[in-house]
């Protein structure tokens, strides 16, 4: 068996196999502005997107453009949130313990889902929605100021 081991140093053939350093060429410095302008350009269209969809701040301009008209809107709609979140609660709470009661085939028919539907499935959906748009408009206000 013969092995061979070579002794020479690592920093030395580092040295001969890299090259010496371009510096910037004209293509490279134009490519790099290019591609600062595009993260530029994307970071404008995020801006605008996050713009698009502040609901809080839809509903602020809304207080803004009618707080003549409708003083106090924000407040009242603060006052008025624990009210409607607990009869949300409550109408989940009769829904889930219904369910709960009438066991695991409780929707099994037709009639028995178009009876639940009738029931709570309106009633929850217009609730949660009301609910919503309120909560919005509480928090779209300043505390302790009329909006």
């Amino acid at each position: 068996m013969q092995f061979q081991i070579d002794v020479s140093s690592t920093a030395s053939r580092r040295a001969a196999d890299a090259s010496p350093a371009v510096p910037g060429s004209a293509e490279t410095i134009d490519l790099l502005r290019q591609i600062l302008e595009v993260q530029r350009e994307q970071l404008a269209y995020q801006k605008a997107a996050l713009q698009a969809h502040d609901a809080a701040a839809r509903w602020r301009s809304f207080l803004s453009r009618w707080k003549e008209d409708f003083p106090g809107l924000s407040d009242a709609c603060r006052r008025v949130l624990p009210t409607l979140e607990r009869c949300y609660g409550q109408l989940n709470v009769e829904l889930t313990s219904n369910l709960n009661d009438q066991g695991c085939d409780a929707l099994d028919t037709d009639f028995a889902l178009q009876e639940f539907l009738d029931r709570y499935g309106m009633r929850l959906a217009q609730l949660g929605t009301i609910l919503n748009l309120v909560g919005l408009l509480a928090d779209a206000g300043t505390p302790g100021e009329p909006s």
